[in-house]
């Protein structure tokens, strides 16, 4: 699009399309009533027309940037409406209702997801061992293992691939083997393996882990950080509640130890994140609640049927450590879909 449109959603009542001349057909796939207009003092005539009837008006705006994914009206037409005599509100708990909340259906996928990828994590590990035994192994090829057993079982990622990351690669949150670059894995060697993936289908959910182990014994310092991360901050099985829960609570992660690592001045990575379970197999994160007061200050209710990650992390110069499970909010109750990592794997 190279001109601005305007699409009005009334509570009650017919939708308002307002399209530049040019481009007059751009929302003809919605409903609703077209204006038009081509000069820019016409634009801000049209738009005050429109919105006569409406005191307030929703937008993609969130106060103050904190939640910025939702936050993409720019300033400019912020100040337009306004402008007109209009107070504006934010969209953010609407965008999650759309966006987070699952149907049964969706639900289902996501738990059928979760079977094949727990199997698939602890056979990867063992793959590992097996390579390491007979002649050796790279991250790239543990790698291309697990896209294999994804096509094998009918899963997709999100385009990125699952993360192999052995020693101090695993302090990388985001780090992806390539043939060029991928380190061997050997005895003694630190491993972390982050994988996401769904069901191939419309209705496919993603189901989001990280899990860490070693080739051999584990040194106590690896020991001594998972304890951190893996059992003091790991969630518990289950969660109830008769309040509503928001975005801002403290209710998965100690928060002691989560703030002794920052006193070791090691990189602590963000605590949640919520994992995209909507239509689109493209990516993974949605626009629900975070469960974060830490990278953002999200004071959003988490609604019943929306699941989200918990993966609290340390990052240390010679090897990180991530533990990341999922978590599905009902009426009354929070509960972890799959397993919960409470010790290394000894690879």
């Amino acid at each position: 699009m190279s001109r601005r449109w305007f699409y009005l959603i009334p509570v009650h009542g017919t939708p308002t399309k307002l399209v530049h001349r040019v481009e007059p057909g751009h929302l003809d796939s919605l409903p609703g009533v077209k204006r038009t207009y081509s000069a820019w003092h016409e634009l801000a005539v049209q738009l005050k027309a429109m919105l006569a009837a409406f005191r307030r008006v929703a937008m993609q705006y969130s106060p103050n940037n904190l939640i910025f994914y939702v936050g993409m009206v720019d300033a400019g037409t912020i100040e337009i409406i306004r402008g007109v005599g209009h107070e504006i509100v934010s969209t953010v708990d609407l965008v999650a209702q759309f966006e987070a909340a699952l149907s049964d259906e969706q639900i289902h996928a996501h738990l059928r997801a979760r079977d094949k990828i727990d199997l698939i994590t602890a056979e990867a590990f063992r793959e590992i061992g097996r390579r390491v035994r007979n002649g050796g192994a790279t991250e790239y090829d543990i790698q291309q293992w697990i896209m294999q057993a994804f096509l094998r079982e009918g899963l997709t990622t999100a385009g990125d691939k699952p993360v192999v990351a052995v020693n101090e690669h695993s302090s990388i949150p985001h780090y992806s083997p390539t043939p060029e670059h991928s380190s061997p894995i050997q005895n003694g060697d630190f491993v972390l393996l982050d994988i996401w993936v769904k069901e191939n289908t419309p209705e496919g959910v993603f189901y989001d882990i990280t899990w860490v182990g070693s080739v051999g014994e584990p040194s106590p310092r690896q020991r001594e950080i998972f304890d951190i991360v893996g059992r003091r901050s790991r969630p518990r099985r289950r969660y109830r509640t008769f309040r509503r829960l928001f975005g801002t609570e403290d209710l998965w992660v100690g928060s002691r130890p989560y703030r002794s690592c920052l006193h070791h001045r090691q990189r602590v990575r963000r605590v949640f994140h919520s994992p995209d379970w909507t239509l689109d197999w493209s990516s993974i994160h949605a626009n629900g609640a975070n469960l974060d007061d830490l990278e953002t200050r999200d004071e959003r209710e988490i609604i019943p049927n929306t699941c989200f990650s918990v993966e609290p992390g340390i990052y240390m110069p010679e090897f990180g450590v991530r533990s990341e499970v999922n978590v599905l909010v009902r009426a009354g109750t929070a509960e972890v879909t799959g397993r919960i990592q409470t010790e290394l794997v000894v690879i």
